[in-house]
């Protein structure tokens, strides 16, 4: 599995297109699929990023939890779940990607955006937005001693 990390600024061209980070490119492994999943974040004003192979596998660990053939429910959340998705894949000269307008608008982006590396995927921010999604060190060591507590 591709772990991704740091934090990258790219400017979105005239066209929309994105400069996927070289740093990113250059860890996938030679001859690997180099589509991406692109997905709404749930929670957070931002962008996900999967490998095709680790959009796959999110997706089929929700998907087991559901019954959509049987609870409306599930399948109102399976379809909400399904809907703002894209597959992208950097152009083999430049590593240019284009993400839905759509999608670039649902998370603010303007003129930049900044790539971050989170594990297994990697999140897409509006520049502007970036920073403030952090959280102070006082509520990280306070859900830090909370996750302590389930071991």
């Amino acid at each position: 599995m591709v772990k991704f990390f740091g934090e990258y600024n790219v400017k979105v061209d005239d066209k929309g297109r994105l400069i996927f980070p070289a740093a990113f490119k250059s860890i996938m492994p030679a001859g690997s699929d180099m589509r991406f999943v692109v997905h709404k974040d749930n929670f957070a004003k931002c962008l996900e990023m999967y490998t095709v192979s680790e959009w796959e596998r999110q997706s089929e660990e929700v998907r087991s939890r559901l019954n959509p053939t049987f609870n409306e429910n599930h399948a109102k959340f399976w379809r909400a779940y399904m809907h703002n998705c894209a597959m992208v894949e950097p152009d083999a000269r430049l590593g240019r990607i284009s993400i839905p307008k759509k999608l670039l608008e649902m998370i603010g982006v303007n003129k930049e955006v900044v790539f971050s590396g989170n594990d297994y995927k990697i999140e897409i921010w509006a520049k502007e937005n970036f920073e403030s999604s952090f959280i102070s060190n006082e509520e990280f060591i306070s859900i830090a001693g909370s996750l302590s507590d389930l071991r």
